[in-house]
């Protein structure tokens, strides 16, 4: 997942690659540039962690404690960067670990118990929780990858867009869908996982399908969206694409009122993003404050603006074009965290034999 300060469907093209990122930091508060110096807590995330320095720096106000902020690549690279340095944490607090990867994060014990939350969203937050987790991860905001459909270019050739996974599948829609490849990409590994929610042991068959209906893999969301999709801006010849429910909401044009593409809620996987105490932090105290600080109405009022997800605070006043344009699909397809643990890579290896190999 890529949010930064500009829209999600902008913001993913900065790659979602598996492999491991390189760390960037910045700062907000008063204090010390020392990570490890007193009165700092240190929060290791994804790239795309989008909370602004002001909203940060109301944190700071209430606690005295500065933010420093540490960036290790996508989700994978996040949680692999976790494992490797467990004995050595980077950080106190972690934001950004999704359903996809948090078992990992817990079963190889990286993750501390947190205590002490008391944020308005911490009920809402219960409500999200990790299956089988006993309460080690928060929750603080979720959101679906969908397939996407450009529905001006549809309409002009009178076509009806596909709605279902089997209809990506139908003749009518040869060559039409770009998708980006799981093994490189985050959304593109979503997309895997809601294949195989959809069909389980079928899932092999089905992406078979896809590729005898020319499906095109792209190496990342940018290149399938940006570069291929008819509506992504650029020169594209697939109208439609692996993407996000919230989109459409971007993609109105000027003294429009209509977005010129739609999700398709019946093929979205959804996905939670959690945030944790690090086992071995040296300030634990610091970072349990900071996690319950993301369940602040004022973190919680700014994640549809800055990561363009779903708050999971049921408090928050959506963007009117998300309440229009971005509804949430209501039956996603879902894939149970400890089945990815313990079949990611055999998923990943039969993908790739099946559509690479």
């Amino acid at each position: 997942m890529v949010r930064i300060s500009r829209p999600r469907v902008l913001a993913a093209a900065l790659g979602l690659g598996l492999a491991l990122g390189v760390a960037g930091c910045s700062a907000v508060g008063t204090g010390s540039d020392d990570p490890s110096a007193a009165g700092t807590v240190t929060l290791v995330t994804h790239d795309s962690f989008g909370v602004p320095d002001d909203v940060l720096a109301q944190f700071t106000a209430q606690t005295g404690l500065k933010v420093q902020v540490v960036t290790l690549g996508d989700t994978g690279s996040l949680v692999n960067r976790l494992v490797l340095t467990k004995g050595a944490p980077l950080g106190d607090a972690v934001f950004g670990i999704d359903n996809t990867f948090a078992t990992r994060a817990l079963d190889e014990g990286v993750i501390a118990p947190v205590e002490g939350l008391s944020a308005p969203a911490l009920a809402d937050a219960k409500a999200h929780a990790l299956p089988g987790d006993d309460g080690r991860l928060v929750a603080v905001d979720y959101g679906d990858v969908c397939v996407n459909v450009d529905t001006t270019w549809f309409a002009a050739r009178d076509l009806t867009p596909p709605v279902t996974l089997d209809d990506l599948t139908r003749p009518e829609y040869r060559g039409l869908f770009v998708t980006p490849n799981p093994a490189t990409s985050s959304p593109g590994f979503a997309f895997l996982l809601a294949t195989v929610g959809a069909k389980g042991d079928g899932w092999q068959q089905y992406w078979k399908d896809l590729d005898a209906n020319d499906v095109q893999i792209a190496a990342d969301w940018s290149d399938a969206y940006t570069s291929a999709f008819t509506a992504g801006g650029g020169n594209g010849d697939r109208p439609v694409v692996l993407s996000y429910d919230t989109s459409p909401p971007f993609t109105v044009p000027d003294g429009s009122t209509e977005p010129t593409t739609a999700a398709l809620l019946g093929t979205c996987f959804r996905q939670t993003e959690y945030a944790g105490v690090l086992t071995g932090a040296k300030n634990p105290d610091g970072a349990a404050a900071l996690v319950d600080f993301l369940l602040s109405d004022a973190v919680q009022q700014d994640i549809p603006q800055t990561m363009y997800m779903y708050p999971v605070s049921t408090s928050v006043t959506l963007p009117p074009a998300w309440v229009a344009w971005a509804p949430l699909a209501t039956d996603p397809f879902t894939v149970d965290p400890a089945d990815i643990t313990a079949h990611r890579e055999q998923w990943l290896t039969q993908w790739t034999d099946l559509d690479i190999g």
